[in-house]
């Protein structure tokens, strides 16, 4: 097919630019559309060195442009010039097997500097990306990245990790530590507790958290007479927010190196609306505890 038509070959740049300028027969643009979309196919099936990128601009200017020019003959008063079909063409087939319609939409004004060609390409984009992820549900950049090992996070994927919060895992806090109480109180208290941190609160609501490693520390060490607030670090606290995502939740346990957090209101720090711990981040991920943590009762 080089030898007969040698315009197929290449990136074809060039004859891209004679139908954007108008100048290239309507026959020579449906048979290039047609030879190179075979020599494409079957220049990535064989594995051979090829391209997706310059192609679908190729076969998106031709396929644009013949429509165009058939436009043009049938209805010469009331459509754009075939070099305008063909942009068009271009960034739809971009949009269509690339799957980036506003990646499209962007290369395409960059390359014209004109507002015009705009709402129609976002219209022909959408419409090109809803009937390639009809038929082939894989972006073909994220099918040849999983044949060579690489596995990239799906739309699908993000969406669902992004709906994951708080709410969805914390229970209501059954096991709250009032700051007056010694730490000998407490731990009597919490000796049974599944949990290893409790929030600690005073009339006005919460205060703070204290975990079970710092109890024992202040118990063996002579402290056991002292009362929690004053083991309580000034300032902020470990503490989540309900509308938090889960990622967040785990990142927070991880850098106080504890298990469990308040959840608590964004209008009041200091209101407690519940507790999250890592049972329960692990139940909503389907490899936790039946029961998990929000059955343990004070």
């Amino acid at each position: 097919m080089g030898w007969f038509v040698p315009q197929i070959m290449g990136v074809g740049y060039k004859y891209v630019g004679d139908v954007l300028n108008g100048n290239m027969a309507l026959k020579l643009m449906l048979l290039l559309l047609v030879l190179k979309l075979v020599v494409v196919a079957t220049s990535y099936a064989s594995g051979n060195a090829g391209g997706i990128f310059g192609p679908s601009l190729f076969l998106g200017a031709m396929l644009g442009g013949a429509i165009g020019s058939i436009a043009q003959h049938f209805l010469p008063g009331l459509v754009a010039s075939p070099g305008a079909y063909a942009l068009v063409g271009m960034g739809t087939a971009f949009a269509g097997v690339v799957r980036a319609p506003m990646t499209s939409v962007l290369m395409i004004f960059e390359t014209t500097r004109d507002y015009a060609v705009i709402v129609p390409l976002m219209i022909s984009n959408l419409i090109s990306y809803f009937i390639a992820s009809k038929f082939q549900k894989k972006a073909i950049y994220e099918v040849l990245a999983e044949q060579d090992g690489v596995h990239l996070p799906t739309a699908e994927t993000r969406i669902q990790e992004g709906q994951r919060q708080v709410y969805q895992a914390m229970h209501p806090a059954t096991e709250i530590l009032s700051q007056e109480r010694t730490v000998n109180e407490a731990l009597e208290k919490v000796k049974a507790s599944a949990f290893h941190a409790w929030p600690v609160n005073d009339d006005s609501g919460l205060v703070g958290l204290i975990t079970r490693e710092k109890l024992l520390q202040t118990a063996s060490s002579g402290g056991g007479d002292r009362r929690l607030v004053e083991l309580l670090p000034p300032g902020s606290f470990p503490h989540v927010h309900a509308d938090h995502s889960l990622t967040a939740a785990l990142d927070r346990m991880g850098a106080a190196q504890i298990d469990l957090l308040p959840v608590v209101s964004r209008a009041d720090l200091r209101k407690l609306e519940g507790v999250i711990t890592l049972q329960d981040v692990l139940r909503v991920y389907g490899i936790g505890e039946k029961n998990g943590g929000g059955s343990a009762s004070g």
